[in-house]
């Protein structure tokens, strides 16, 4: 089974979530998580075992989020065009999309994950610079990402018109 359907079911996206999440509240709301995630987990050093409760609120507002506001008036924006875009990256299996997205989406990927390698370092040992630079990696490679999707499904709906 491929990670990023196991998040997808994880998640339970189901059309009317995917739906929901395609609002610009939706995706805006999470994009800070990662670097927020970061600090409840450096705030540790200040409030010890009461940095669960920040963490804890993080996982359920990114479990909650895509469900959390009504499906856009319009879909005529970067964020819903980005969201539907990874609708079509994550059924790629069933429906073919063009190869230069899926080579970018899986490069963007992988980098975007790697670089949570020296913000999870940053934050064991406690090193500023490291956390922040991973934090910050991660989040420029999966807005990079995300501008992508709003690419491919540009290139999905001119594909259909045709």
């Amino acid at each position: 089974m491929r990670l990023d359907k196991a998040i997808e079911r994880s998640m339970s996206m189901d059309d009317a979530t995917w739906a929901r999440h395609a609002n610009p509240f939706s995706f805006w709301t999470r994009v800070p998580i990662l670097a927020l995630l970061a600090l409840a987990i450096w705030s540790r050093v200040w409030i010890g075992w009461w940095c669960l409760v920040p963490v804890g609120v993080l996982i359920v507002w990114t479990l909650v989020n895509p469900r959390a506001f009504p499906p856009p008036a319009s879909l005529n924006n970067w964020a819903s065009q980005a969201v539907l875009g990874e609708r079509y990256w994550l059924d790629r299996k069933t429906r073919e999309i063009p190869t230069r997205h899926a080579q970018r989406a899986m490069i963007l990927s992988v980098l975007s994950g790697a670089s949570i390698i020296p913000l999870a370092y940053g934050l064991w040992v406690l090193d500023p610079w490291a956390a922040f630079a991973g934090a910050m990696l991660s989040s420029v490679f999966k807005l990079w990402f995300c501008d992508g999707m709003a690419w491919l499904a540009a290139d999905m709906a001119a594909a259909t018109d045709r």
